[in-house]
Protein backbone atom coordinates (compact mmCIF):
# COMPACT_ATOMS: atom_id res chain seq x y z
CA UNK A 1 0.00 0.00 0.00
CA UNK A 2 1.19 3.39 -0.84
CA UNK A 3 2.49 5.70 2.14
CA UNK A 4 0.22 8.63 2.56
CA UNK A 5 3.01 10.32 5.05
CA UNK A 6 6.95 10.46 4.22
CA UNK A 7 10.07 11.46 5.36
CA UNK A 8 9.66 16.27 4.59
CA UNK A 9 6.15 15.81 5.27
CA UNK A 10 5.23 18.85 7.29
CA UNK A 11 2.39 17.63 9.71
CA UNK A 12 -0.09 18.52 12.64
CA UNK A 13 -0.38 16.01 15.64
CA UNK A 14 -4.36 15.06 16.30
CA UNK A 15 -4.08 13.58 19.58
CA UNK A 16 -2.49 13.28 22.83
CA UNK A 17 -0.30 15.07 24.95
CA UNK A 18 1.61 17.52 21.85
CA UNK A 19 -2.03 17.65 20.18
CA UNK A 20 -1.58 20.70 17.69
CA UNK A 21 1.92 20.87 17.55
CA UNK A 22 3.28 20.84 14.13
CA UNK A 23 6.73 19.63 12.51
CA UNK A 24 8.15 17.89 9.95
CA UNK A 25 8.75 14.51 9.76
CA UNK A 26 11.86 13.00 9.86
CA UNK A 27 11.96 9.02 9.68
CA UNK A 28 9.42 7.15 9.19
CA UNK A 29 8.76 3.35 10.53
CA UNK A 30 6.21 2.10 8.01
CA UNK A 31 6.39 -1.58 9.30
CA UNK A 32 5.68 0.02 13.03
CA UNK A 33 3.32 2.44 11.75
CA UNK A 34 4.91 5.06 13.52
CA UNK A 35 7.21 8.58 12.41
CA UNK A 36 9.58 10.38 14.22
CA UNK A 37 8.16 14.33 14.04
CA UNK A 38 11.12 17.31 14.72
CA UNK A 39 9.88 18.87 18.08
CA UNK A 40 6.89 16.86 18.74
CA UNK A 41 6.80 13.75 21.23
CA UNK A 42 10.05 14.98 22.97
CA UNK A 43 12.11 13.06 26.43
CA UNK A 44 14.59 13.55 28.24
CA UNK A 45 17.30 10.67 28.07
CA UNK A 46 19.49 10.43 30.25
CA UNK A 47 23.55 9.86 28.84
CA UNK A 48 26.70 8.84 29.97
CA UNK A 49 29.63 11.08 29.21
CA UNK A 50 32.04 9.89 26.51
CA UNK A 51 35.13 10.91 24.21
CA UNK A 52 32.52 12.20 21.50
CA UNK A 53 29.81 13.57 23.73
CA UNK A 54 29.57 15.49 27.29
CA UNK A 55 26.77 13.32 28.20
CA UNK A 56 24.15 14.84 30.48
CA UNK A 57 20.31 14.98 30.21
CA UNK A 58 19.35 15.07 26.65
CA UNK A 59 16.03 15.60 24.58
CA UNK A 60 15.36 13.01 22.43
CA UNK A 61 11.91 13.25 19.85
CA UNK A 62 10.05 9.86 20.31
CA UNK A 63 7.95 8.02 17.56
CA UNK A 64 4.55 8.68 17.94
CA UNK A 65 1.91 7.00 15.82
CA UNK A 66 0.61 7.69 12.18
CA UNK A 67 -2.87 7.46 12.87
CA UNK A 68 -2.13 10.40 15.17
CA UNK A 69 -0.59 12.84 12.13
CA UNK A 70 -2.21 14.46 9.71
CA UNK A 71 -0.61 16.80 6.64
CA UNK A 72 -0.55 20.25 6.40
CA UNK A 73 -2.04 21.77 3.27
CA UNK A 74 -1.34 24.66 1.49
CA UNK A 75 -3.45 26.98 3.85
CA UNK A 76 -1.77 24.95 6.92
CA UNK A 77 -5.10 22.96 7.97
CA UNK A 78 -4.96 19.25 8.56
CA UNK A 79 -6.22 17.17 5.65
CA UNK A 80 -6.48 13.99 4.83
CA UNK A 81 -4.02 12.78 1.69
CA UNK A 82 -5.78 10.99 -1.67
CA UNK A 83 -3.76 9.12 -4.33
CA UNK A 84 -4.95 10.13 -8.61
CA UNK A 85 -3.16 9.32 -11.65
CA UNK A 86 -1.38 12.38 -13.04
CA UNK A 87 -0.50 10.76 -16.70
CA UNK A 88 0.99 7.71 -16.24
CA UNK A 89 1.92 8.66 -12.37
CA UNK A 90 -0.03 8.12 -9.46
CA UNK A 91 0.79 11.23 -7.26
CA UNK A 92 -0.84 12.21 -3.76
CA UNK A 93 -3.17 15.21 -3.21
CA UNK A 94 -4.80 17.33 -0.49
CA UNK A 95 -8.46 16.34 0.02
CA UNK A 96 -9.22 19.89 1.08
CA UNK A 97 -7.54 21.92 -1.51
CA UNK A 98 -7.26 19.20 -4.19
CA UNK A 99 -3.60 20.49 -4.40
CA UNK A 100 -0.77 17.96 -5.35
CA UNK A 101 1.70 17.01 -1.99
Amino acid sequence: MAAKLRKGDKVVVLSGRDKGKEGEIVSVDPKAGKAVVDGVNIAIRHTRQSQASQGGRIPKALPIDLSNLAVLDGNGKATRVGFRMDGDKKVRFAKTTGDVI
